[in-house]
C-alpha cells in the first residue's frame, strides 16, 4: 500500500549521510525544521548561515534541524554523500544532522517528503519548488507550517519559539 501515509514524521525512517538507518522517532519531543538543501544554489550561503544561527541558539531548547541534500533542482547538489558532508561541514560549518541525498519530488520521492507534502501543500500545488523549502514540525511529529525557499530561516524564529515555548 504505497499510498498509506504515516500519521507523523516519527513513524518514518531515513538514512543519514553515512547510510545508517535513523528512526525519526528519535526526535520525538523536539521541534524539527526539515530542509531540502543544496551546496551550489544561490540561496545556499544565506540559508546555511541562518540555519546555523537558529541551531546554535535553540538546539539546547529542543530544536533539531534535519537537512536532506537533493539534486533535483538545476543539478545544484551533484556530489556524493562524502563530498556533500565535506562541503557542508567545512565550508558552511553546519553542526545539525545532514542526511542521505534524496529526491523530494516524483515517483522516487523519499517517504518523508511524500508525508510532508501531504500535510502542507505548496502555493502552486504540493511539489517542492526549489532548494531550501522548509517544513516546521511540532514535538508531536505533525507538520505545523511550510515555508518557501526564499523565506529566510531567521524569519521562522518566532514560529520556532512558539513551538518550543520560549521567547527571545
Amino acid at each position: 500500500m504505497a499510498d498509506d501515509l504515516p500519521t507523523s514524521v516519527h513513524d518514518i525512517s531515513v538514512k543519514d549521510i553515512k547510510g545508517n538507518d535513523v528512526k525519526l522517532s528519535e526526535y520525538e519531543g523536539k521541534v524539527l525544521l526539515i530542509v531540502n538543501v543544496a551546496s551550489k544554489c544561490g540561496l545556499t550561503n544565506s540559508n546555511y548561515k541562518e540555519l546555523n544561527v537558529l541551531y546554535e541558539k535553540y538546539k539546547e531548547k529542543g530544536l533539531e534541524i534535519l537537512a536532506f541534500p537533493c539534486n533535483q533542482f538545476a543539478g545544484q547538489e551533484p556530489g556524493s554523500n562524502e563530498q556533500i558532508e565535506q562541503t557542508v561541514c567545512t565550508r558552511f560549518k553546519a553542526e545539525f544532522p545532514i542526511f542521505d541525498k534524496i529526491d523530494v519530488n516524483g515517483k522516487e520521492a523519499a517517504p518523508l517528503y511524500k508525508f510532508l507534502k501531504s500535510q502542507k501543500g505548496g502555493f502552486l500545488g504540493d511539489g517542492i519548488k526549489w532548494n531550501f523549502t522548509k517544513f516546521l514540525v511540532g514535538k508531536d511529529g505533525k507538520v505545523v507550517e511550510r515555508y518557501a525557499p526564499t523565506t529566510s530561516p531567521l524569519k521562522i524564529e518566532n514560529d520556532i519559539q512558539k513551538l518550543l515555548g520560549t521567547s527571545n
